[in-house]
């Protein structure tokens, strides 16, 4: 692997392209550290640290987490590019529903554009909303009155949050796009990846304070639950690495044609059903759905809203349990949008192609959802693992859940999906001009 990464700066194109994307990264951390103005940035940390110990804090947890910690500083780049991702969400499930966007998105280059222009439109509504609803939160702590975190609050202080943070959100989008379209990797993808990596030398200090001797933890984790730790991991990251990209290889024949002079067909290829096809997508949704109810019935001054608030916090089994059954749906859900079994079919039909012992046509599509069906089930039942397994994490070591969402949930799916895709790219530009990849044997296969 080693001497991979060094071929990498001998090819004059790909240490060109790695240095571009490794530049990008360095302006994106730098902004992640500027301040949006207004704020007082001492009583905005306390504030922080407060709703942390919240129900509430667990949303704006997870905000923080793929911004690499720029919302609780409230920086320029505090949105990040979530809302980017969110459009884009919407718009993939509007073009799936909404004949027109479909036609447009099966106009080839030209409609891709449009569909992207859409996006960009629909990301600059989110995050002039959410800065808006930001600004007004921040003058308004109601929780917390003894806290003045705006200085001058009112109309201007609110223009200018949403003015900075829409901006600051664009312009990490352009940064994505630059990457993509001149450096390696996803670019958007690898923004949010290094925001959550931007975490680990917190989490590892947040380890420090709790073995070191007079530390306010008072011990907290011991010494044979820490060496645990680095095999836990491993065994996280291979199981998400196997599962991520697992595939059922549907076999597929190819009738032989004879057009004039010339023979067509007649070889044997696969069909690749991902058994996670809807990546992250499904614990993301199913995240955003069980606390945005429960943050908002903490706010609320009721005690049986305030009971509902703590059922649904995390660790406890009611939040497990719905948190489990959205997981699924969702996995079910976004597979049906993006795997359309008829149209696979109709298209194997039209160039020949069929299932050894299967009739093409509508039989095909039938084996073709039969077998997604019960796949999806294998993978959606490991995403609800992985996405509960920090929560078992957190109860049964007493760590921080900063160190335990190391151990699982959105961000390790993230990160060890967006370094395969990643490390696929290099390796493939390594291979083409006759280097040795990242493995002697055999190729890293990408998620998509």
């Amino acid at each position: 692997m080693i001497s991979a990464l060094v071929n990498c700066f001998k090819i004059p194109d790909l240490k060109r392209k790695v240095i571009f994307t490794l530049t990008i990264i360095a302006i994106y951390r730098i902004g992640s550290f500027i301040p949006t103005p207004g704020i007082n940035s001492a009583a905005l940390v306390e504030f922080f640290d407060r709703l942390s110990q919240t129900q509430g804090g667990a949303l704006f947890g997870i905000m923080n987490m793929f911004s690499g910690g720029a919302i609780s500083r409230l920086t320029i780049f505090a949105l990040g590019i979530m809302p980017y991702i969110s459009a884009s969400i919407i718009m993939q499930l509007l073009t799936a529903v909404i004949p027109a966007l479909e036609k447009i998105a099966k106009e080839g280059k030209a409609g891709h554009e449009k569909i992207n222009q859409f996006t960009r439109c629909g990301t600059v509504v989110l995050c002039a909303v959410q800065a808006y609803f930001i600004a007004l939160w921040l003058e308004n702590p109601a929780r917390f009155e003894n806290l003045q975190i705006v200085a001058n609050p009112g109309v201007l202080f609110r223009l200018v949050t949403v003015i900075t943070l829409t901006a600051g959100t664009i312009f990490v989008m352009w940064l994505g796009e630059q990457i993509q379209e001149r450096g390696i990797g996803n670019g958007i993808s690898l923004i949010i990846t290094i925001g959550i990596i931007s975490r680990i030398p917190i989490a590892l200090y947040q380890i420090f304070l709790l073995m070191s001797p007079g530390s306010p933890e008072k011990h907290l984790l011991n010494p044979y639950l820490l060496a645990i730790l680095p095999f836990l991991l491993f065994g996280v990251i291979f199981g998400v690495t196997l599962v991520t990209q697992g595939q059922r290889k549907i076999p597929v024949q190819y009738a032989r044609r004879v057009v004039g002079r010339k023979i067509y067909g007649g070889q044997s290829t696969y069909l690749p059903l991902k058994v996670d096809m809807s990546g992250v997508i499904a614990i993301i949704f199913a995240q955003s759905i069980i606390l945005f109810p429960a943050t908002l019935a903490s706010f609320i001054p009721h005690p049986a809203f305030q009971q509902f608030a703590i059922n649904l916090t995390r660790g406890q089994f009611l939040y497990s349990f719905v948190y489990a059954l959205l997981i699924i749906f969702f996995c079910y859900f976004y597979t049906a949008i993006v795997f359309n079994p008829a149209d696979i079919s109709e298209n194997m039909k039209k160039y020949g192609g069929f299932v050894p012992g299967i009739r093409p046509g509508k039989p095909t599509s039938e084996y073709l959802d039969y077998i997604m069906t019960r796949i999806t089930l294998a993978g959606s039942l490991f995403i609800v693992i992985i996405a509960i397994f920090p929560d078992l994490v957190m109860s049964w070591m007493g760590i921080p859940y900063l160190i335990a969402s190391f151990f699982g949930g959105t961000g390790i799916l993230i990160v060890v999906g967006v370094l395969l895709d990643t490390a696929k790219q290099i390796e493939s530009q390594l291979l083409m001009r006759n280097y040795e990849g990242f493995m002697k044997t055999g190729q890293i296969r990408g998620r998509r």
